[in-house]
């Protein structure tokens, strides 16, 4: 069942569309990934599942409901991009500080908060967090996201700009909270992350979703597994038009046949043993996340793939 539902989606400043057409669902405990380059769309689309700002057009329901409602602030933690801090307050201050907004009991936001912490691996929490460090500091704002224990989570970038061990830790919580049943949306430039973390995604482009799915139905779509047949012979002549290599090339003295389906590799393997050659080897070649990205954010923003 989903617990966020976007449908048309719009929003324009002026006469410059930021966001055109957007529809999705998530499904309660999904990992959704929404990536695009910059000026795609995506914190705009963020925004306004978080109630920040107000859609031209279209609807969005998160938790039952409409966002900037009191009730679905409670059910919703969210974490942007850039996130400031009382610098002059500790991160327990601090976290009990926002906890008392959301009206959560001072003994049960003790525990949460620091269950928080102690998961993200934070020490020093009776520090200034103006002397924190940014992986510290990013760790707070996570765990101020959390303190009233929320349905639906909007990460917005939460491993920007650190290090490779604050961004594992990051990372391997948010794969914790996602099969606690916490549902994520989660945008991220570093697209091994989005890859390796969520359940499905859309691709944004010019303010438009120019693919959507999990990633193999997005690799699907986007040419698919290729495989790279290598032979001591050209095993291509006679193949009928459905199964014809997609292409024949000569590698380190080999000829490499790049065909679409096992169909087609069992045919060229034939071939090549009736000529009097042998398959040396067989590579799956599929494209990555980045590879599809690059492909896609290329191509002008018009209907979806």
């Amino acid at each position: 069942m989903a617990i966020l539902e976007v449908d048309d989606l719009r929003k324009e400043y002026g006469g410059f569309v930021a966001v055109e057409g957007s529809s999705f669902d998530i499904e309660r405990g999904e990992v959704f990934g929404v990536v695009g380059p910059n000026g795609a769309g995506k914190t705009t689309t963020l925004k306004m599942l978080a109630g920040l700002i107000e859609p031209t057009d279209g609807t969005a329901v998160v938790a039952g409901h409409t966002p900037g409602e009191p009730a679905m602030q409670r059910r919703l933690g969210f974490l942007p991009e850039e996130s400031p801090l009382y610098e002059e307050m500790t991160a327990i201050d601090y976290l009990e500080f926002f906890a008392d907004l959301y009206d959560v009991p001072r003994d049960v936001a003790r525990e949460r908060i620091h269950d928080s912490l102690d998961r993200l691996d934070l020490e020093h929490r009776e520090r200034r967090i103006g002397n924190m460090s940014k992986g510290m500091q990013r760790k707070v704002a996570i765990a101020r996201a959390l303190v009233n224990d929320p349905d639906v989570l909007i990460f917005d970038e939460p491993a920007s700009g650190l290090d490779p061990l604050t961004t594992n830790y990051i990372i391997e919580f948010t794969e914790e909270l996602s099969d606690e049943g916490k549902t994520i949306v989660f945008s991220a430039h570093n697209l091994f992350h989005v890859e390796s973390i969520c359940d499905r995604l859309i691709i944004m482009n010019d303010g438009r979703i120019v693919a959507r799915g999990t990633l193999e139905e997005i690799r699907d779509a986007h040419g698919g597994t290729e495989y790279h047949v290598y032979a001591t012979t050209d095993g291509s002549d006679g193949l009928e038009n459905g199964d014809s290599p997609i292409e024949v090339s000569r590698e380190n003295g080999q000829f490499r046949h790049v065909v679409g389906d096992m169909t087609a590799v069992d045919a060229v393997r034939e071939r090549v043993e009736a000529a009097g050659g042998r398959v040396t080897d067989i590579q799956t070649k599929t494209p990555s996340l980045e590879e599809i990205f690059l492909e896609v954010a290329s191509e002008p923003a018009e209907a979806e793939a």
